[in-house]
């Protein structure tokens, strides 16, 4: 693919994964342009905006490139873009050159993307003055100059939409209590990991970091439930929040990286952020690792324990292909490479993603 600043992305203020991207775009000094959210949801303008190509699955944000042939296609997947970017643009990387340290941030990375948006889906639409809130401004972001009823019947069909999927997502009566134990250990390790860490992987951003944050544009700055337990209990996350928003004048120095200068196979992080590596372990892993069971063995439902409860959703095949991803990574390491990840890795429970 052929990139060209400033780079065209379709996005809304409410998706996670085009704040993500705004984000790390700003912090990247890449040029960009932000059209709106197009699909059918504005006033036809063709004076205004051309024609543009639809992503196989549309979803936010979706990035206008062009192909090897001079063809403008969609492409909507956040995490190899980032990786593709890091490539077309190496100034202000956010892909840490330590191999270790660059799995350990893709892990941190698919967590937020595909785990902690499971928290983000259940507050947003479960509890009722969440529902309210996101049913009045969903509509609003996509078109500020709809007549008021015709807002109101919009957040309805919105609001409805979203709480039928709240199935696929995994979020249920069974599932509560798991979703809403975990957020608030992750909230509560983040915190104590800033005490002393600007960000997750040391005192420079890195793509985790923007994936984390995306999600928390809606946990701690918009969804009323969510952010009252961060005001209670991590309020450190809700300034760091809206530091993350615009790092455009964040300065790096050599030596911001954990690891940084360390041989490739080796890796030195603080407990705060290993603790964090354990919750992912406790939670995400073994909800992948039955994914990937359900999917491989045709399964309808997908039935597992997290943390000593009952957890049962859908399948879902993205997130088998992110696993897929993530081993494809592993197994680009050197033999030493993979011998050192699993010593540094092992009672965290995320090696066995990798086994």
């Amino acid at each position: 693919m052929q990139y060209k600043e400033p780079l065209e992305l379709m996005g809304v203020p409410g998706s996670p994964y085009t704040r993500k991207m705004l984000a790390l775009l700003r912090y990247r000094r890449i040029q960009y342009k932000l059209l709106p959210g197009l699909r059918g949801q504005l006033r036809p303008e063709p004076d205004r905006y051309k024609e543009r190509p639809q992503p196989k699955v549309p979803l936010l944000p979706t990035f206008y490139v062009t192909d090897e042939a001079g063809n403008e296609i969609a492409i909507c997947d956040s995490t190899p873009l980032i990786r593709e970017l890091d490539i077309e643009y190496p100034a202000r990387a956010v892909i840490p050159g330590n191999p270790l340290l660059a799995l350990i941030n893709s892990v941190i990375e698919d967590y937020a993307d595909e785990w902690l948006t499971k928290a983000m889906f259940h507050y947003r639409w479960t509890y009722p003055p969440d529902i309210k809130k996101a049913g009045q401004m969903l509509p609003r972001w996509t078109n500020i100059n709809l007549p008021e009823a015709t807002m109101r019947e919009r957040g309805r069909q919105i609001s409805e939409l979203q709480i039928s999927r709240l199935r696929y997502v995994g979020s249920n009566e069974i599932t509560k209590k798991t979703i809403e134990s975990s957020f608030l250990r992750f909230i509560k390790l983040l915190d104590a990991h800033l005490t002393t860490n600007t960000f997750l992987l040391g005192m420079r951003p890195a793509s985790c970091d923007f994936a984390v944050y995306g999600q928390l544009t809606c946990l701690a700055l918009f969804d009323p439930t969510p952010q009252s337990i961060i005001l209670k209990y991590a309020p450190r996350i809700y300034a760091w929040t809206e530091v993350m928003e615009d790092l455009s004048g964040f300065e790096i120095l050599a030596g911001d990286w954990f690891s940084e200068s360390e041989p490739a196979e080796k890796l030195e992080l603080p407990n705060s952020l290993s603790d964090i590596l354990v919750e992912i372990g406790k939670t995400y892993t073994p909800y992948l690792l039955s994914n990937e069971h359900a999917i491989k063995t045709n399964k309808d439902l997908l039935k597992t324990e997290i943390d000593g409860l009952e957890w049962i959703q859908k399948p879902f095949p993205y997130q088998f292909k992110c696993l897929q991803a993530l081993r494809d990574e592993f197994h680009q390491l050197s033999v030493e490479q993979r011998k050192g990840f699993k010593k540094f890795s092992l009672g965290m429970g995320i090696s066995e993603l990798f086994d």
